[in-house]
């Protein structure tokens, strides 16, 4: 019963009414009073936190006190670096506008003067020929007399043997890992690539063979007269059985894997590094 009676006494004495007077301190009489109850106090002391609150956001918002609040600073820094940019950009602009104005004024005023040309006697001219004439005359001398001196030089240089020496692209950028070898049934070198590698066609010539293999890779044979080379390991083609290709034209995309290369002639397996300059 107590409890229950503290509970409505307590409630009871929030909804009673106080007076708040204020009064004259000499004459005692009452300037203004205001009636609140308990719970009339609670709203009123809530009103005036959220005007607090709503008028102190408000300067921080709309009025400069912002800026000396943590956080603020470094937009204000950004801010005044584009600024004084946009002002020196304005300034080159202004000093661009003026010197052309002045050179403007100068000319309008009679103050700039045209260049001079000057005449070219035709004799002068005539001379020029001849010096450039005889020039190229001695040159042409000085060049015949050389190509018969070195005539019996250059026979040296002259190949014994009319096969034409084979030159062929390197089919990938890279270190060789594996080298060819006969005795181990080696018919190929593995080229150490770097991933997405582009693997070029060594010689002009048609795809022949085009295969995905089990383990998520491609192997392309290029069919060039005698000769046939063979890429494996690669993991985008570019290309499809029957595309004519050119030299150093690129054919597939590597991976993670080295490229495994094979070149055949007539049959017969070639070591690339005779013919390839890795």
């Amino acid at each position: 019963m107590t409890e229950e009676k503290k509970k409505i006494s307590l409630w009871q004495r929030m909804r009673h009414r106080h007076r708040i007077s204020v009064l004259n301190e000499q004459t005692l009489a009452e300037l203004l009073y205001i009636r609140l109850s308990g719970w009339g106090a609670l709203v009123v002391t809530a009103l005036l936190f959220l005007f607090t609150l709503l008028l102190f956001s408000l300067l921080i918002l709309y009025t400069p006190v912002r800026n000396y609040l943590p956080g603020y600073s470094e937009n204000i820094r950004q801010q005044l670096i584009t600024e004084s940019a946009r002002v020196d950009s304005i300034g080159t602009s202004l000093e661009l506008q003026r010197q052309y104005l002045d050179v403007i004024k100068q000319v309008v005023a009679g103050e700039v003067h045209t260049d001079t040309v000057q005449s070219l006697d035709s004799m002068q001219i005539v001379m020029r020929e001849q010096l450039l004439e005889a020039k190229s005359e001695a040159t042409a001398e000085f060049i015949a007399q050389y190509e018969a001196k070195e005539k019996d030089n250059m026979q040296l240089f002259v190949l014994t043997n009319t096969t034409p020496v084979l030159s062929l692209f390197r089919p990938a950028h890279g270190a060789i890992q594996l080298a060819f070898s006969l005795k181990e049934k080696r018919y190929g070198v593995l080229i150490q690539t770097q991933e997405n590698e582009n693997v070029t066609a060594v010689l002009a010539g048609t795809i022949v063979h085009v295969n995905y293999e089990i383990d998520n890779t491609y192997t392309i044979m290029v069919q060039h007269a005698n000769y046939l080379s063979v890429y494996k390991n690669m993991t985008k083609t570019l290309k499809a059985v029957g595309d004519k290709v050119q030299a150093g034209e690129t054919l597939a995309i590597m991976g993670e894997l080295p490229l495994w290369f094979e070149l055949w002639q007539d049959g017969q397996p070639v070591n690339p590094e005779e013919v390839i300059a890795f």
